[in-house]
């Protein structure tokens, strides 16, 4: 049996060991002073985050997607991620995918046992034609989901890239991708809950991985979303205020 209280996201924060006994004002604050700390967590690993951002760019270049797969937490982020994009950068919703174990079900109710299976993510991606010119980012707070091993396991048998975005030293996941991101944000303010500060630096991640990406194929002109897609007031407001800065340049 696997011990997982050797993780570090398992680990107990004793900066919250009795956040149960604290005013609502200082529960806030404690989890506020955890959360600082994720920055400076990603700004450690803004190298592997570079030069997977330069693999991704290439890949579009030649036609690739970029394919997010992980379980709970880190599956939901890919998903958001992925969504983002089309009306972000204006590309076709193929372009970055994301996938979740246990389906899209999954992105609202957990879907007991799917991320314990190695073969679900193979099956996943095969049904998405994913090949060789595609990059795989597998996300798992642990490194050891065996949905996201399966995964990488399955693309690296095909020849493509693979990234690994973990919060665990040494981790299974970072010692079989093509490109480790490990941002070591330390134990959770709540022993075990990942979504908080594993959350927040997986979010931050992707959120570089995929504009950056966007950025070096075109889809940014200085720092303006010259690709956005008109869906709403809002954005159509946007795209004329876009049109009329660029206009002016």
């Amino acid at each position: 049996m696997e011990n997982f209280s050797t993780l570090t996201t398992e680990k107990i924060n004793p900066a919250t060991a009795h956040i149960d006994e604290c005013t609502t004002l200082e529960m806030v604050k404690l989890i506020n002073d955890e959360d600082k700390k994720v920055a400076l967590a990603v700004e450690q690993v803004l190298p592997e985050v570079a030069r997977a951002v330069d693999a991704i760019a290439e890949s579009f270049s030649r036609g690739g997607r970029l394919f997010y797969i992980g379980a709970g937490t880190s599956g939901r982020l890919g998903v958001l991620d992925a969504s983002e994009c089309p009306p972000t950068f204006g590309v076709k919703p193929e372009m970055v995918q994301g996938l979740i174990a246990g389906g899209a079900g999954a992105l609202i109710r957990a879907v007991e046992g799917a991320e314990d299976n190695f073969n679900l993510a193979a099956e996943d991606l095969t049904k998405k034609n994913f090949c060789a010119a595609d990059v795989l980012v597998g996300i798992t707070a642990s490194g050891r989901t065996p949905y996201v091993l399966g995964g990488v396991d399955f693309a690296k048998r095909l020849g493509a890239i693979t990234v690994g975005v973990s919060c665990v030293e040494n981790s299974a996941l970072a010692k079989v991708v093509d490109i480790a991101i490990t941002p070591i944000t330390g134990a959770e303010a709540l022993t075990g809950s990942t979504r908080m500060k594993a959350g927040t630096a997986t979010k931050m991640i992707l959120n570089m991985l995929t504009t950056a990406a966007m950025i070096k194929i075109g889809k940014v002109r200085g720092n303006l979303m010259v690709c956005v897609q008109a869906t709403n007031d809002k954005l159509r407001d946007r795209i004329k205020r876009i049109n009329a800065m660029i206009s002016t340049q």
